[in-house]
């Protein structure tokens, strides 16, 4: 009998887990969550106090029988799940599961390193059951949600899968800054800058201070300024300084993350899990800015071998958020010695560089500057131009974490100085709507509103991009034309000249359906998706983990009106959800044309339905939306399709949109555009990509049959039997060694195929139940 079993969530914690322990420990792993409620029905009894009912999942009841075996072989068991609240929810899944008593040690530490287990070994204690409580009240809540909000969505809402709790205001937040951009109206100014001279021609980039409300009151300035004599008025120098941020939490994290090397959140709480099961950083879930007496040592050692002991600055940072209790430290390097690690593939080394570096910064020396303003005057008006710089006297923190861009230099210039003009620019420039969302923008919005917490950030952004309510975009700008005002020779010159704007990279844009779902909730079920609602039921699951509050009182406090809402919300008309919008008449036909959404996307429509005439349809464009699109926009998609020409053995080639995206079709086949669009694309190019597409075809093909559209094809998990139809037509695909086992797919016959696709053949899974 082995004396003692530790149970972790993950195989590769396990391994190193116990290497630290040696021989008289086995180290298991649960593989992340073994138990939850019934994938059928809701598994609540609302009636009973909303007592749960759980179950082993299909997939881990192999892992329970070898823990099971496990826990019989050993004296102790120790339970050594991640320290959050989720973590906590497993061990007690793992006490319910493997019949271990409520006093099974519960073992937890935010580093894998020999000294941080060993310690936790030496100090368990039992699983808290306020942290279970928590989160249990958490997954009952989203799963009333979820369950109830979701069936009244699918016959209410075109497109929509489902709502969750936390998920639903962050669509919310996209959708609203969304329509705050497209409702900006922007403001134009004239914003004007000049090169002057001084005695010793040194030259000196100068703003005027104010802008103009148009062009003629920019053209005057200019013709006052040819003429106006300029002196420096005064010179102002002021030291000032940086300071670094506190080491990283988990937000924090993902916002840096994105912005210094390009990661997504779910990249970067993917790369830092790993690196925190290789015993390379602390845990990566947490809220908390604190590090340990030992880190600071550590940090305080290095920066004075490397930077010496006058860049030393030991600073202990707090925590204001009240709401924090995911974990006892930030995220930092278990070896401060360690500046990279070897072995690690490029994305990690760069993640664990960042939090190395930020970890080091935030025990430096603020960097010291010094900042020069210099203020001119002109002669004949009362505007004045001025000029600011600023120079790095000490580097500090920024010896390890910069940011800084280079000093801006300005002559050595006095009170009095006389300046001459070489150049002056008045341009018109329009005001900006708010920026969209970039995720790591939205994590920092919903932890600062308090919706959700660290082990959940990752998932908010990302479910709502899966379920297809969000999209991570990057499009093009467009061409828009502005005025300027030049003095060059001390001649003025108007001229009208053109720029790209509006180009956005990886920002998160609402979809059509996001807009719906948003408008039905809000008027339907406003407490759900308000802000604030969902802050302070976040605080109420931090009263159960804290103050041991009553978890089934929060979610009977939450049920009951919600319910109520649920009753009258099936009510609502379905016409009222399709987002229906008039936008004009079609000059061609004289029919209203309108867009609305359907059961496959958004779409334009010319004609009405109870007209004698059928109406015409087009679907619209990636980036359409329903609620900007204009008339002439919608008119055109009803260019499509277009028609390209032919292939060599006849067949027309047409192009257009359709419902997965653009597409080239030739007789009964389709290949999907990506980089081209229906509206450019030419013959050429279709002819290139149809050859590229047969070629694939051809590869994956291993039998067809003579006047029939069945075929037996190469697919990602192996061969499969095809039906020939498309998707949404009746599509079916049946895995061949789910029917005929050791069978070579090659000498399958037509009559076989004909009975696996109609469902006449029994499955080897089912062949073996019933032997059973």
């Amino acid at each position: 009998m082995s004396s003692n079993l530790v149970i972790v969530e993950s195989p590769a914690k396990a391994k190193t887990i116990e290497k630290f322990l040696g021989g008289d420990y086995v180290v298991k792993s649960s593989i992340g969550h073994i138990r939850d409620m019934p994938k059928k029905g809701m598994g609540i009894s609302i009636e009973n106090n909303f007592q749960p009912t759980y179950e082993v999942s299909s997939d881990k009841k192999k892992v329970v029988s070898e823990l099971k075996k496990a826990v019989k072989n050993s004296q102790t068991v120790y339970l050594a799940t991640d320290e959050d609240r989720e973590g906590e929810a497993i061990a007690w899944h793992l006490i319910e599961s493997l019949n271990l008593s409520n006093d099974t040690p519960r073992i937890v530490f935010n580093e894998i390193t020999k000294k941080a287990i060993t310690e936790a070994i030496k100090s368990p204690r039992t699983v808290d059951f306020n942290l279970v409580n928590a989160q249990q009240a958490r997954r009952i809540i989203d799963r009333i949600v979820g369950f109830e909000i979701s069936p009244i969505l699918w016959r209410k809402v075109s497109g929509a899968r489902s709502a969750g709790r936390v998920q639903s205001p962050v669509v919310r937040l996209v959708v609203e800054r969304e329509r705050e951009i497209n409702a900006h109206n922007p403001k134009i100014t004239f914003k004007s800058t000049a090169i002057l001279n001084d005695v010793v021609n040194n030259e000196l980039e100068v703003k005027l201070e104010q802008d103009f409300l148009n062009k003629d009151d920019a053209i005057n300035f200019a013709n006052l300024l040819k003429d106006a004599n300029l002196v420096v008025s005064s010179v102002t120098q002021k030291p000032s300084k940086r300071s670094p941020k506190p080491p990283f939490i988990t937000s924090t994290l993902q916002q840096e993350a994105s912005q210094r090397l390009g990661f997504s959140v779910k990249q970067t709480m993917s790369i830092a899990q790993n690196l925190y099961r290789d015993g390379a950083i602390t845990y990566m879930r947490t809220d908390s800015f604190h590090l340990s007496d030992e880190a600071i040592a550590a940090a305080s050692s290095e920066i004075s071998k490397k930077f010496g002991k006058d860049s030393l600055n030991i600073r202990h940072y707090k925590t204001s958020d009240k709401s924090a209790q995911e974990a006892h430290e930030a995220i930092r390097p278990t070896d401060l010695t360690k500046s990279q690690i070897v072995g690690l593939d490029d994305s990690s080394a760069k993640l664990y560089d960042l939090i190395y570096r930020r970890t080091l910064a935030s025990q430096m020396t603020d960097a010291e500057l010094e900042r020069t303003i210099i203020n001119v005057n002109i002669s004949n008006s009362e505007h004045f131009f001025s000029a600011e710089g600023e120079v790095l006297i000490k580097k500090g923190f920024l010896q390890v974490y910069g940011g800084m861009t280079d000093d801006k230099l300005l002559p050595k210039l006095t009170k009095g100085d006389k300046l001459s003009l070489i150049s002056f620019l008045s341009r018109e420039t329009f005001s900006r709507a708010k920026a969209r969302y970039t995720e790591a923008s939205l994590v920092k919005t919903i932890e600062k509103m308090g919706i959700g917490r660290p082990s959940t950030f990752a998932t908010m952004v990302s479910t709502v991009q899966e379920r297809g309510y969000v999209s991570k975009e990057t499009r093009p700008g467009i061409i828009r034309d502005y005025d300027q005002v030049e003095i060059t020779n001390n001649e003025v010159i108007e001229t009208r000249k053109s720029e790209s704007t509006g180009a956005e990279k990886n920002k998160l844009f609402p979809t059509n359906t996001a807009y719906l779902l948003t408008d039905f909730l809000v008027k339907n079920f406003n407490n759900i998706i308000d802000y604030q609602f969902t802050a302070n039921l976040e605080d109420e699951f931090d009263m159960i983990a804290k103050e041991d509050a009553n978890w089934q009182s929060i979610v009977g406090n939450f049920y009951d009106p919600f319910h109520q809402q649920i009753e009258v919300a099936k009510e609502v008309s379905r016409e009222e959800t399709h987002g229906y919008r008039e936008l004009g008449i079609d000059p061609k036909s004289g029919k209203t044309v309108s867009v609305r959404h359907g059961r496959y996307g958004a779409f334009a429509q010319i004609g009405d339905k109870d007209s004698e005439e059928s109406p015409t349809f087009a679907s619209l464009k990636r980036g359409q939306d329903i609620e900007t699109i204009s008339l002439d926009e919608a008119l055109d998609l009803f260019n499509l399709p277009r028609t390209l020409g032919q292939t060599e053995d006849g067949l027309t080639i047409k192009t257009n949109y359709g419902r997965f995206g653009p597409y080239i079709q030739y007789g009964k086949k389709y290949v999907s555009l990506k980089d081209d669009t229906p509206e450019d694309v030419q013959l050429e190019r279709a002819l290139e990509l149809i050859a590229e597409k047969e070629k694939l075809d051809a590869e994956r093909v291993i039998k067809t049959f003579p006047d029939s559209d069945i075929q037996i094809l190469n697919g990602r998990f192996g061969p499969y039997i095809w039906n020939g139809k498309k998707r949404g037509k009746g599509q079916k695909n049946i895995t061949i060694k789910k029917f005929f086992e050791d069978k070579d797919p090659s000498k399958l016959t037509l009559t076989e195929c004909e009975k696996a696709i109609s469902g006449k053949l029994t499955s080897k899974s089912k062949k073996t139940k019933k032997k059973k």
